[in-house]
């Protein structure tokens, strides 16, 4: 039944897609921010700074969607995995090994890692500062201007670590003026949320201020099997403030933000074990061989606790020299997290870890933008970026005794220091080399300096160090044969840096780097603007060439202090083909409509990596070419409606969505064995089935009367339900080199209202 449910929806949703026609673009509305004096403001334009510059949505030459404040409220969308499925190829799932941390997946590159010193493939930029790591990604939506999903590499202005593309996100600025937005909302698994932002001018138009705070706490969806209680609990708080200084004449500005993340949860994960892995000969019977749909919403295991605290400085100014614009942003961010976690997930104690581990980042970059003549425009800078992490992992394994503390049974614990510095210059260019074309060409060169040390107890395992450089390049052209249309082609290149692995257990792996990766995209689209604006269509296909992939490998060793290690090597390389489509039709006053969706087609070649024999138990080679990579679902798809009626107190405003998802696996791992199973190559036939999601169809919906009171002031009440059709399953599942498997699973159907007022 649920399956039918799921297909039909997705019928609707192409169908609908396929009656609008090849004609508009990103599913977004919002209000164009002011432009010359004699122009004419289009209210359903869209101005993006996806490529450093003030641009409008259908006049950039690239795969974007936007999202806007109004349409974040009109969802009722709570943090960044809300955009899941919304935009086209784009994958987002919570991390609960990290705190706030995010899988994050556009166009099928990914890497799902929590280690500080593996970055992510796809980058999240806050205010214009990138978050080095997973942690801290997984961001609240409440005091959001918009947010923009670029698709494909983005190496030239946004860096290395973003082959996959960038979610840029722009919070509000302070106004000049009092005001303050406020709610509190309710929900299922007694989720309480409470927020505040309050702007204030100090000194006319030249000095403004804002200040915030959020907190969100629940209980959790998930059931102690032992007494029935909820657990996976969370508590998060983020507050701070904004300071704006406009000089008079408005050539110069100033804006520094000082705030403060905080989180407590209880990072739990569900037993998905079976026999034939070692755990399940210590674990009762029936916590073995259990599904990954509705079973893994109980669980088993050793109560667990997460700290995590992140202050943060971002500072931007700007100069506006006449012909010319200048732009420093400066970011800094520190992170320090105390977690414990039973990664078997059982009522036996046998591997439970205490990991206490420090990041901190600071960036500064400094670029010039500006126009040559009438017909060429560029954006020049450099950027400089420097991290350092420290970990110290204490791991009770097979104690058998939850009485006993991590640190006091493992009395050589693991410890992890790396260190990263970056230096980059880049340009970016637009010619328009004859009427209606235009040529937009840049490169990036990017040196990276890493090194890492790996030891247990203060004692040594191995440390290494070094130097990778890269230049990505990227030209496009596009043609403009009226004002309603855009077509365009383009090839680009980006990179991810090389790199040591942070769980090497022996002194050959904890020494040996890692070489980056790196992805060349080819790619033609389309924009469109049909029957006076009121229907938007965009349409872009891509072929990407994915070269020296870096994977972790989980084996088991002998030598290792815990007896088994994660290395991280180049493995080959993979093919990634992908249509999109997006939409936004206004066909009746109030009523907008908006749709897309994603087709992908990957595969490996010549992934050959180091696996245990099942016959001797030595290291001989691994073919996984067969294996599908992760994150990598077929299909994406999705329709909502807003539809907005005024009112005699104001305006009521309903919204409808559902989303489609695609199965997809989750890890690399090992299915059915075929070859040579002494000396290789062993060929691996698929990932583990456990590893892999069903697909999901998610139901949202909202309702919202909003109260006009006065002529600065509106309340609203917002009734929400999020899966409504109470789609199960898991987020994340992992398999740990034959020993055991654990999963997470999904949010299920939840429900709240919301009160909020805005002056």
């Amino acid at each position: 039944m649920r399956f039918a449910y799921r297909r039909c929806a997705l019928v609707v949703a192409l169908s609908t897609t396929a009656l609008v026609g090849l004609a508009a673009p990103a599913f977004a509305e919002g209000v164009a921010e002011e432009q010359a004096s004699d122009a004419t403001v289009d209210p359903n334009e869209i101005i993006v700074s996806a490529r450093r510059r003030d641009e409008t949505l259908q006049d950039t030459p690239i795969a974007i969607t936007a999202v806007n404040a109004a349409m974040i409220e009109n969802k009722a969308a709570i943090n960044l995995g809300d955009l899941m499925g919304a935009a086209p190829n784009l994958i987002i799932t919570n991390q609960n090994s990290g705190a706030a941390a995010a899988n994050l997946s556009i166009r099928g590159l990914t890497y799902a890692d929590i280690e500080k010193s593996q970055e992510p493939t796809v980058g999240v930029v806050v205010d214009g500062i990138f978050i080095g790591t997973s942690t801290g990604q997984y961001f609240d939506f409440f005091d959001i201007e918009q947010i923009e999903v670029l698709r494909g590499p983005q190496g030239t202005l946004f860096g290395r670590n973003t082959i996959g593309g960038v979610i840029n996100i722009r919070r509000s600025r302070p106004t000049g003026e009092f005001g303050a937005k406020i709610e509190a909302s309710y929900g299922r698994f007694n989720t309480l949320a409470t927020r505040a932002v309050i702007n204030v001018p100090l000194a006319g138009e030249t000095l403004a201020a804002k200040v915030f705070y959020f907190h969100n706490e629940a209980d959790g969806w998930y059931k102690q099997a032992q007494t029935g209680k909820p657990r996976g609990f969370s508590n998060n708080e983020n507050y701070g403030g904004s300071l704006q200084f406009k000089a008079p004449g408005g050539n110069f500005d100033a804006l520094i933000t000082v705030e403060q993340q905080e989180q407590k949860m209880d990072p739990v994960v569900a037993e998905i074990t079976k026999t034939g892995e070692l755990f399940c000969t210590f674990i009762p019977a029936n916590e073995c061989n259990r599904n990954q749909t509705t079973d893994i919403y109980t669980v088993f295991g050793l109560p667990n606790v997460s700290l995590y605290k992140a202050p943060s400085v971002t500072g931007e100014m700007n100069l506006d020299l006449g012909g010319v614009k200048l732009t420093s942003v400066t970011g800094w961010r520190k992170m320090t997290e105390t977690q414990t976690q039973d990664f078997d997930g059982s009522t036996a104690d046998l591997y439970y870890v205490l990991r206490q581990q420090t990041y901190d980042q600071f960036s500064q970059e400094l670029r010039a933008a500006g126009k040559i003549g009438d017909s060429f425009d560029y954006v020049v800078g450099g950027y400089y970026f420097r991290s350092k992490y420290q970990l110290q992992q204490w791991t009770r394994l097979f104690a058998f005794n939850p009485a006993i503390a991590p640190e006091v049974f493992d009395t050589n614990p693991q410890q992890v220091n790396g260190k990263t510095t970056s230096y980059a210059f880049f340009g970016d260019f637009n010619w328009q080399f004859a009427d209606q074309w235009r040529l937009s060409f840049g490169g990036r060169f990017t040196r990276d300096r890493k090194s890492l040390r790996n030891a247990f107890g203060g004692v040594q395992i191995g440390q290494g160090s070094d130097t990778f450089k890269k230049f990505t390049p990227k030209v496009g052209v596009d043609f403009r044969p009226n004002d309603d249309m855009m077509v365009y082609a383009s090839w680009s290149r980006g990179f991810r840096s090389g790199g040591f692995s942070p769980r090497a257990g022996s002194p050959a792996s904890a020494s040996r780097s890692y070489q980056p990766e790196t992805v060349d995209s080819y790619e033609v689209g389309a924009k469109f603007e049909l029957f006076d604006r009121k229907l938007q269509f965009n349409v872009a296909a891509f072929y990407s060439k994915y070269k020296d992939l870096q994977q972790n490998t989980t084996l088991f060793c002998a030598v290792c202090a815990t007896q088994n290690e994660t290395v991280t090597s180049n493995v080959g390389s993979a093919t990634i083909k992908g249509l999109e489509l997006d939409f936004t039709a206004r066909p009746a006053e109030g009523l907008r409509i908006t749709g897309s969706l994603g087709l992908l087609d990957s595969k490996f070649k010549g992934f050959v990596v180091g696996g245990i024999s099942p016959v001797t138990g030595l290291v001989i080679p691994f073919d996984f070419s067969n294996n599908d990579l992760i994150y990598n679902p077929d299909v994406t798809a999705s329709i909502a409606a807003d539809y907005e009626v005024p009112t005699s107190f104001g305006k009521v405003v309903a919204n409808i969505g559902y989303r489609y998802i695609g199965r997809y696996d989750q890890q690399i791992s090992t299915n059915t064995l075929t070859g040579n199973l002494t000396t290789g190559p062993v060929v691996v036939t698929g990932n583990d089935p456990r590893v892999r999601t069903d697909p999901q169809g998610l139901l949202d919906a909202s309702l919202s009367a909003r109260f006009t009171i006065g002529d600065d002031t509106e309340a609203y009440l917002t009734v929400f339900g999020r899966n409504l059709a109470n789609d199960r399953g898991m987020t994340h599942g992992f398999t740990v080199g034959g020993l055991w498997s654990f999963a997470t699973a999904r949010e299920p159907r939840t429900y709240g209202v919301t009160l909020g007022v805005k002056m």
